[in-house]
């Protein structure tokens, strides 16, 4: 495989970042939750939201634009620093004002919007196209692998241990020794070290481009409009990339704002549920990232789409009914089989059909629809109703019809999937910035 020794540097560097960063974004939302504050929380993410309506075009721009290399190195350090300031704010004062961890949250979900699109077309850059398949679902791996042991620390750290023990996968395992539960900025200061540790990683990625890029001269208006047009002339892949993203929608909302929610209101659980119910879905992620590709290697990707959806839609509906820490620990781990899975034969199907030319930003048009549905759905969630007593289970409920829903337009667009054949016309190339 060529330009094997870059891919696996950027492996590790996402590898280390995304431990500590999922630790914080574990530990947001219960530390919200467990001030009584999930309506405030709710009503936070809409404002990310609505920051990322304006901010991910222009992500799009950014990572068609200019070298992805030094994308990176430029998030990582700006964002790095600000959560170390955030951090260092808080050893200063002893603690951490709400509206600090909020702006960390901010933070780090607009970097999201550009990691992940970044990510993608980097690693579509460097890779060779049959290997496609093979990478997005390494890809998958590392990330949830990181998230295992980021449940895992967030279990420690959140809650510390009482008499030596911890909650690893809902059972409680004696370490000999207590951990005193940290603070939130203890855990930011954590999460900016691996920023820095990893733009130290990235600095060491040499690599030879597979795929011819050109220079787009004109306005952020002008290239975002390129994007555009190659998905008003390929209407199709338009309409696969919203539908399919259906799953991804429901997950964010439920990771970053139901479960904690669901566990402390309708489980009565404390917050070593909720760390211990992100490991089940990463373990489930894991095994997605392993095996989905041999698990429908027989069919196509459009009804691979299909029925890992449906899958998604039901295990909604089981969640609304139950009222079972063990059958959620299950749900969680077949979230993680079915999201994992709906990514990984998705991002295959959009590497095959999308020149890399313009993956930024159709990347950041398809993520405007997951913004607005996420707006949409945290606005309603955020109300009154959904926090009062065990109201949250209804919210399982309407995502449940959601996406029945989108299956539904799926289902009926399926042969339109098929052989899909991309027009667009690049431009003479010019150097790289």
């Amino acid at each position: 495989m060529k330009n094997l020794k870059a891919i696996i540097l950027l492996f590790l560097a996402n590898s280390i970042s995304g431990v500590a960063q999922g630790i914080s974004m574990i530990a947001i939302p219960w530390y919200f939750v467990s001030m009584d504050e999930m309506s405030t929380f709710g009503w936070m993410y809409v404002i990310s939201s609505i920051i990322s309506l304006f901010w991910m075009p222009y992500c799009g721009t950014l990572i068609d634009r200019f070298n992805r290399k030094k994308i990176f190195l430029a998030v990582t350090s700006i964002v790095g620093s600000l959560i170390i300031a955030v951090a260092a704010l808080g050893y200063y004062l002893g603690h951490l004002p709400w509206y600090m961890v909020a702006l960390v949250f901010i933070i780090t979900f607009c970097n999201y919007n550009i990691h992940y699109p970044n990510l993608y077309a980097f690693m579509q850059e460097i890779t060779e196209e049959k290997y496609y398949g093979e990478v997005t679902s390494y890809i998958e791996i590392q990330g949830q692998v990181t998230a295992v042991l980021a449940g895992a620390g967030a279990a420690m750290l959140l809650e510390g241990t009482q008499d030596g023990l911890i909650n690893i996968f809902g059972f409680k395992l004696n370490l000999g020794f207590n951990i005193t539960a940290w603070e939130i900025h203890e855990i930011f200061a954590l999460d900016a070290i691996t920023y820095m540790l990893s733009f130290f990683i990235i600095l060491l990625i040499s690599y030879v481009p597979l795929v011819s890029r050109t220079i787009e001269k004109g306005s952020v208006i002008t290239q975002l409009k390129v994007g555009y047009q190659f998905l008003i002339d390929n209407t199709r892949i338009f309409l696969f990339g919203v539908a399919s993203y259906s799953v991804f929608v429901a997950v964010l909302i439920t990771t970053f704002f139901i479960a904690a929610t669901y566990v402390k209101s309708h489980l009565h659980e404390a917050g070593d549920v909720y760390a211990a119910s992100e490991m089940y879905y990463a373990v489930g992620a894991i095994f997605a990232g392993v095996a989905i590709r041999r698990l429908f290697n027989r069919t196509t990707i459009p009804m691979a789409i299909i029925i890992l959806s449906t899958l998604t839609a039901i295990l909604f509906a089981v969640l609304f009914v139950s009222k079972s820490v063990v059958i959620f620990y299950g749900m969680l781990l077949l979230l993680g089989i079915t999201n994992a899975g709906t990514r990984i034969m998705r991002v295959t199907y959009l590497f095959s059909h999308i020149p890399n030319q313009v993956y930024g930003r159709t990347s950041s048009i398809f993520f405007l629809t997951n913004i607005s549905l996420r707006i949409l759905f945290l606005s309603l969630f955020s109300i009154a109703f959904f926090q009062t007593g065990n109201n949250i289970i209804y919210a399982f409920a309407i995502v449940s019809v959601f996406l029945f829903i989108t299956v539904f337009i799926l289902v009926k667009n399926y042969a339109s999937f098929l052989d899909m054949k991309p027009k667009f016309n690049v431009q003479e190339p010019e150097q790289l910035v």
